[in-house]
């Protein structure tokens, strides 16, 4: 199977996303606090006493026990980025697969810009190596959107793009970055 479980700290903040065998060790062992949204996987084992096959039925999101830490939305990647901006170079506005693709600093890094979210894009290569070591403005480009840094739910959807439907409305309900249609 692709799609994963959600673990979330007992406060509600996305902690990782978890294969299904991780999900059903914490549950046996009694750290899951709470549960929600539909059955995403059974698991089944050894026959019992009475003749029946065990099973166990894990959500699609599980809350464990432990200490709550608030987790800081991770450093950029090129993986997360490029899902972020949806594989579209953010100057030609073309789609592309992720190896055709590269990270440019809206303001070059040899001027002074950081290696953060709200300074880095998708480009293509080729409009990448045509803007060089210039601004967009100074390039004639002009940016199709506005970078900026996700939350820590916008992160784990960008981070695992095969998000059953709960795990997706459990987080989507706490997008910053929504614009309503």
């Amino acid at each position: 199977m692709k799609a994963e479980i959600l673990k979330l700290n007992k406060a509600g903040s996305p902690q990782a996303w978890i294969h299904f065998e991780q999900a059903a060790t914490a549950k046996s062992k009694g750290q899951v606090l709470w549960e929600m949204g539909s059955l995403a996987c059974t698991m089944y084992g050894g026959i019992q006493n009475n003749g029946k096959q065990s099973r166990l039925e894990l959500p699609a999101i599980i809350a464990v026990e432990g200490a709550v830490v608030e987790q800081m939305v991770p450093g950029i990647t090129n993986a997360v980025l490029f899902a972020r901006d949806d594989f579209m170079c953010l100057y030609c506005g073309h789609t592309f697969f992720a190896r055709d693709l590269s990270r440019d600093h809206v303001m070059p890094r040899s001027r002074g810009g950081k290696d953060v979210w709200e300074n880095c894009v998708t480009s293509c290569r080729q409009c990448n190596n045509f803007k060089a070591d210039l601004t967009p403005e100074e390039a004639g480009l002009e940016l199709l959107a506005i970078p900026f840094a996700p939350n820590l739910h916008e992160y784990f959807y960008l981070k695992n793009r095969n998000v059953l439907a709960d795990q997706m409305e459990y987080l989507k309900a706490r997008f910053k970055n929504l614009v309503d249609a």
